[in-house]
């Protein structure tokens, strides 16, 4: 069954939320897992691209947009079918994607923008009311 774990930042700014996805990804590409980040559009999956390169002077994370004939340690799904995905999966989407079971481990990166939170709260409800394994994680500025 999926992990399910919850990143509250301090933040009220919602740009919080991909910067932080960025310190995720890379953290667990450090562990040796497989990330795919999910987000809403291509333009947001460009953004999210670019602030991969950019996130930190020193460092430097293998990703790539997800592409079923080739894979990198990273990738960015903008709704397309996650394949055999199944390590993490960064959701930065408005919704839930449906194939989010498929995955070890799902992160819900939260700021404290009502919106966020908002939706935040009813993600929690949704997941907890199913069964699945939840844990919550502070995180300051």
């Amino acid at each position: 069954m999926t992990r399910i774990d919850f990143y509250v930042l301090a933040s009220e700014n919602p740009d919080a939320i991909p910067d932080f996805a960025c310190r995720l990804a890379e953290k667990a590409f450090r562990n040796g897992l497989r990330v795919l980040i999910a987000v809403d559009s291509p333009q947001q999956a460009e953004q999210l691209d670019e602030r991969l390169w950019t996130f930190r002077e020193d460092s430097f994370l293998p990703h790539a947009p997800q592409n079923l004939d080739q894979q990198a340690a990273i990738e960015i799904n903008s709704g397309e079918d996650p394949g055999q995905h199944h390590g993490l999966l960064i959701n930065l989407c408005t919704e839930v994607p449906g194939w989010f079971s498929q995955f070890d481990r799902l992160a819900e990166i939260v700021c404290q923008h009502p919106d966020s939170l908002a939706r935040s709260r009813t993600r929690y409800s949704l997941f907890r009311d199913r069964g699945y394994p939840l844990q919550s994680h502070k995180i300051p500025n």
